[in-house]
This record gives C-alpha cells, structure tokens and sequence, in this order.
C-alpha cells in the first residue's frame, strides 16, 4: 500500500527525517510515495500577498523537484487528510511535528480521524534542531532566560542532516493544482529549496566570516537571508548548523562568526520553545510592563500607526525600514528592532497591532518568531529587553548606518542630504521637499514612556 507524506513547514527533498521514514515504509510495502500539501484557508487567508506569492512560488519550486507529483489539494486538513488517506488506500500518514498553537491542534485532529480512513500519524523530525518541549531546566520546568536554554540546547545536540532520498517512487495524485500566485509589488528572492541553498552557499563563501559585527549594518549584504527558506522549511536549521560547524573546523569563518551565528539559531529555537510552552503569547503579553491608560487609543493611535507603516514618521531608519519591508517583504533584523521600539516606546501603540502589521507584509512572518520578537523588544516576552531600553532612532542610524546608505536606498527624499545630516533632517535649514516632520520628539516621548513604567512599578 501506498505511503502518503503530508509535507508543510518542510518544502524540500533534502534532510527531511519525515519524507526519509515515508520513502523507506513505501519501500519496505513495494509501494509508492503519495506527496500531498493541503492549501489551509485558514493559514492561506491569513497570510499577506508576500507570504502567499513566496508559498506559491516554493510550491510551483517543489513540484517539479518531484517530477510533477506534488498532490495539492485544498482544504481543511482535518478534513482533507484523511480523505486522501482513503482515496489511496495509505495506513501511514508521515508528517514533521508541528508545535505552534493551530499547528498542534490541527495535528491532534487529524490523528484522531485517521482510523476511520484505517490510518494513523506519524511524526518524524521538526521544523527545528532541537523540538519545542524538550529541553527542561535542572528543575524540570521550561526555560525562562535564553542563555541557559542555549547552552543546554548545544549541549543536547542534534543529528546529523539526514541525506535526500535517491529514486523516490512517486504516486501520482489527482492535485488541485499548485495555487496561483496573488502577485506582490515586493520584490521577494528566489522560492525553492535549490535557490535557498544557493544563497547559503553564497553566504558561508562570502560573509560568515565577519559575520558577528557586520550582522548589524543594515547598508552592507552581510546577513544570510535565511528567515525566508527557514519559516518554509526549504532548508533545515540542522543544515545550516552543520556547514556552520564545518567552517568553523575548517578555519573558513573564525569562532567569533560561527558561534554568533549558532546563537541566532538558537534564538529562533528559544522563541519556538516559549511558544509551545504558552500559546497564548501570540495574542497576549507575558508579562505587563506599563498601565493600561499609558497606551495610545482611538483615532491617535490609527494616525500613528498609520503613519509608522507607510514610512512617515519623520525617523529616516524608521521610515526606511518599514518601506523596505513594503518594497521587499523582508526587514534587516537591527532595524526590525528600532521601527518595533519606536511604534512601542515613541508612539505608545501596542505591540500587537505592530506585529499584526509585519505579519501582513513579511514573507518570513512566523508565529513564533514575530510574535516573541515583538514581545522581546516590548519588553513584555520571556527574557526581553528591559522596556526602559529604548532604541534611539537617531543614534542606532549613526552606528549602523553610519554613511546613510541604508536610508538614502530606501527614502528617495532624502537622497541629496550629505553626510550623517541624512539621520536628522530637522536639523536642517530647509527640511527636504517631501519629507514629513517628526511626528514625534523621541527625548520627549522616551520620558514619557519611563514615567509610564514607574507607574506601573510602584502600583
């Protein structure tokens, strides 16, 4: 009998545990593989055109790296999976591990209606290197601070990447068809599992070495681009782990860039954990850090968050940042962290209603990973940043942007300002034709944002 591997987070054919456990039952059935991805209306209706057009695009990638036999169909999983299950008479149904909120729910109710199609789940791997859940303190309770849950992640370990499958025997299954794609004005990188692994490779070649100090400059190419590949699973996190540790052994990247980089990995994992461990840090603070009247409400705050997502504030690196996240549904991360403070701290709007925003318009946008992130930078997640640290728009400029090549690329009024003046228009003699006033003054808005949390201190 047929064997059916329902890939999601996992659009690739390389170390993928998953697929390799549902070659080998198929195998051992003198069977075949039937490849399905189910298009969740939930998840697709969801997603903004940048997510949706790079999903589609992986998808379109994926299906012709299995000749074409890429099953799609939509619909409720619940619903869909079990139907094809019985369709083709399959009794496994491999899948990777989900573990943010809707991913473990949906997973528990397709389990439970697949012995009425005389199936059953089964879970091999996971979007991670190390699972969600599995790492506990001596005390046996979740991890609370990330530099103890990384260093016992490093030492728990991983495998090794596991090695593609060689001669698949696809099934074909009547598909649906890979969803069109919506179409984006942001300019996305390639989808697939084979693009992404060219840019790592570019990557490792080019700027792992000196990665632990130029990861911050938001003007220079020295980030991996991975958010993208990794929130789709065209690669897994153990492979770049992997090339990673051989760089490092190599001599091709120094200890200081290799392990910087580990530790963003591990970030990623840290977030994944805290999420599994309380879902409803998606929607809900884990801890309150101002009162609630120190939030800015009605018509004040759709003006500021309005004028914050269009690149209107006044902040050249705000400004720059969000129109880069419209112009590429991607945001360097040091700058991620300026715009979140910035809409949090200077304009007193919840962090939620900024990271609904980002999810909107991120093709990376990840539960786990915006949602905490956003959390981290309010102040208000497990091991935040203290939300008395407040990124100074003007400053972080100078420092990572020091030449303003980063803002005059992404703020065409500002591209005739010279020099370091490109951070401060104001302090011009004319402010640049087109360009907006601050519509707030950061040293007043940072008091305010203080006084807010010694109210909530001392109550």
């Amino acid at each position: 009998m047929p064997t059916l591997w329902w890939c999601r987070r996992d659009l690739r054919l390389a170390d993928n545990p998953a697929l390799v456990a549902a070659v080998q039952a198929a195998r051992d059935a003198d069977d075949e593989v039937v490849a399905l991805y189910v298009l969740d209306p939930r998840l697709w209706g969801a997603a903004g055109d940048p997510r949706r057009a790079y999903l589609a695009r992986s998808l379109a990638a994926l299906d012709e790296a299995t000749g074409g036999r890429l099953g799609v169909r939509h619909g409720d999983p619940r619903a869909v999976v079990p139907a094809v299950a019985r369709e083709v008479e399959a009794r496994e149904v491999h899948v990777a591990a989900s573990f943010e909120p809707y991913g473990v729910a949906r997973d528990v109710a397709v389990e439970e209606a697949l012995p009425d199609a005389d199936a059953h789940l089964v879970r091999t791997g996971s979007p991670y290197a190390v699972a969600p859940g599995r790492l506990r303190t001596r005390t046996g309770t979740p991890f609370q601070v990330f530099t103890p849950f990384r260093d016992a992640w490093v030492e728990h370990g991983w495998r090794d990447p596991a090695p593609r499958p060689r001669d698949v025997p696809w099934a074909t299954l009547r598909s649906d068809g890979v969803p069109a794609d919506p179409g984006t004005d942001a300019r996305l990188p390639a989808a697939g599992e084979a693009a992404a692994r060219r840019r790592w490779r570019n990557f490792l070649a080019d700027h792992l070495a000196g990665y632990a100090t130029e990861r911050d400059r938001p003007d220079r190419p020295a980030t991996s681009g991975m958010s993208v590949p990794l929130k789709w699973g065209e690669l897994h996190p153990r492979t770049l782990l992997a090339d990673v540790r051989s760089a490092l052994h190599d001599g091709s990247a120094p200890s200081d860039d290799a392990l910087a980089y580990r530790s963003e990995l591990a970030w990623r994992e840290f977030h994944a954990d805290v999420l599994f461990h309380h879902p409803g840090a998606a929607q809900q603070s884990l801890r309150t850090v101002v009162p609630e009247d120190a939030w800015a409400e009605g018509a004040a705050e759709d003006a500021y968050l309005a004028a914050w997502a269009e690149g209107r504030t006044g902040y050249p690196l705000v400004d720059a940042g969000m129109r880069q996240l419209l112009g590429e549904g991607w945001m360097h991360n040091r700058v991620r962290m300026v715009v979140a403070s910035f809409l949090v701290k200077d304009l007193h709007v919840r962090w939620q209603r900024g990271a609904e925003h980002f999810m909107a318009h991120l093709a990376d946008g990840d539960v786990s990973q915006n949602q905490l992130n956003w959390q981290w930078v309010a102040g208000t997640g497990r091991d935040a940043a203290p939300y008395f640290r407040i990124f100074n728009p003007v400053t972080q400029a100078k420092k990572f942007d020091p030449d303003g090549t980063y803002v005059r690329r992404w703020v065409p009024e500002l591209r005739e300002v010279e020099g370091r003046a490109v951070h401060e228009p104001w302090t011009l003699r004319e402010q640049p034709a087109g360009y907006p006033e601050r519509i707030v003054d950061h040293a007043v808005e940072r008091k305010v944002s203080l006084d807010d949390f010694e109210r909530a201190r001392r109550a």
